[in-house]
């Protein structure tokens, strides 16, 4: 039995306002390599950010998550039946799938069953595809303030299973025909409120709330508003994405 590591529901809220959404091409590319376009399944979806982004390609979008709370506020779309129920155990009769898609929640599964649940509700032929991204790139000035953060003052609330994003996913054995997929990344205009609000979202931020009784962005406010400049201006956010597609073919197309 997977036992469920629920890290974003006390914030699900702020996640859904606050969390980057993924580019378009991500997904037009994902559906010219689908051979059909009957049903898609977005495991982890948290708010259905990239159910939403599938929708436009599929008649149908299951978008499955554990958490209750995630998909009380999730993005709304008559293509996408939200579900709750674990990676692991999604309920969903075999070879009905046509693309598989995970963003920015594989690290937190049981991979191996669920790559299992891959191999049984994908149809002949059929893609998954998992990707990640993780730290934002700003500028030299706030980029060592955002590392800082990230690796010295909420690093050690990072739960274990965050390595395998700082790794880029490359070093979880996929046991697919791999394609090389094209690079992708998420870029945001975001003004200094935006930036903050995104930094509170991180699961080790509660986490450090929780044991210290305060909110560590408040440590480096006055020095990320120093090196931003007027607070109302947007700057640009850019996430690099690091994907990984495959079939169930025995070749790559």
């Amino acid at each position: 039995m997977t036992i469920f590591k629920d890290h974003f529901s006390k914030q699900a809220s702020a996640y859904a306002r606050h969390r980057p959404h993924y580019p378009p091409e991500l997904f037009a590319y994902l559906a010219s390599i689908t051979p059909a376009h009957h049903l898609a399944w977005d495991c982890g979806t948290g708010n259905g950010q990239a159910a939403l982004g599938l929708a436009p390609y599929f008649d149908r979008v299951l978008a499955t998550d554990p958490s209750e709370e995630q998909l009380r506020n999730a993005f709304q779309n008559d293509k996408i039946i939200y579900r709750q129920a674990p990676a692991e155990d999604p309920g969903i009769e075999a070879h009905l799938v046509d693309l598989i898609t995970v963003a920015q929640a594989l690290h937190w599964f049981d991979i191996d069953r669920f790559f299992e649940q891959v191999k049984l509700v994908l149809v002949p032929g059929g893609v998954i595809a998992v990707w990640c991204y993780a730290l934002c790139r700003i500028g030299p000035e706030l980029d060592l303030i955002i590392d800082r953060f990230y690796f010295e003052t909420v690093g050690p609330y990072w739960p274990q299973e965050r390595k395998l994003v700082d790794d880029a996913y490359a070093t979880i054995l996929f046991p697919f025909a791999e394609l090389q997929s094209p690079t992708f990344s998420i870029a945001l205009h975001w003004t200094l409120d935006d930036l903050l609000g995104y930094l509170r979202t991180w699961s080790p931020t509660r986490r450090f709330i929780e044991r210290n009784g305060f909110d560590p962005v408040a440590l480096i406010e006055d020095e990320l508003a120093s090196a931003w400049g007027n607070p109302k201006r947007e700057r640009t956010v850019v996430w690099p994405i690091h994907m990984r597609v495959g079939t169930l073919r025995t070749e790559a197309i």
